[in-house]
């Protein structure tokens, strides 16, 4: 089974992760250190037999250990316009964090109410000039540089202009809802 593929190297992650010898982990769980080594190397097969006792001492899912198959790992989804921006999706709708790239094309100052709405929000200017509203604050972000802010914070942004703004922004679920809206 493909999904079995790297577990050893996966279960070597989580116990030197935790920064435990194999013996240690091995005592913890009830198998001997050498059936540990030989699992984490690939040269034992794994089974629930073995795999309870490891992940419950880990407190990890035996599902953490899978590697799932990815067929395609290509994100196929069509990019769409809001406002003045186009939101360019760089990851699948089932993600819980969703990425973007946002082109805003160039637009007066802000001089609505500013939004808010739960979480946190991480965004990477590619190109241009972004304006940011925080609170009473504006703040003109240039290529290269990054922010990241509590979007429970009153914000907007919008590109300075002449040419358009890109950015990579990065939302949990409440921001993705609150920015990206299809329709």
């Amino acid at each position: 089974m493909k999904e079995l593929e790297h577990l050893g190297l996966r279960l070597r992650a989580a116990r030197t992760g935790r920064g435990w010898t194999l013996e240690s982990l091995a005592k913890k769980a009830g198998v001997s250190a050498s059936t540990l080594s030989r699992l984490e190397a690939g040269k034992r097969q794994a089974n629930l037999e073995l795999l309870l006792p490891l992940t419950k001492a880990l407190d990890i899912s035996i599902d953490e250990l899978l590697t799932p198959v990815v067929e395609d790992p290509r994100v196929k989804r069509d990019p769409w316009e809001r406002d003045e921006a186009t939101f360019h999706p760089l990851s699948p709708e089932t993600s819980h964090i969703q990425t973007y790239k946002i082109v805003l094309r160039p637009r007066p100052a802000h001089d609505g109410p500013l939004g808010t709405h739960g979480g946190h929000e991480w965004l990477y200017v590619l190109s241009g000039r972004l304006r940011l509203h925080l609170d009473d604050r504006e703040i003109i972000l240039h290529r290269g540089e990054a922010a990241e802010f509590d979007t429970r914070t009153p914000h907007a942004m919008s590109a300075v202009g002449p040419e358009n703004t890109e950015i990579l922004s990065i939302f949990n679920e409440a921001g993705v809802r609150f920015h990206t809206e299809e329709g």
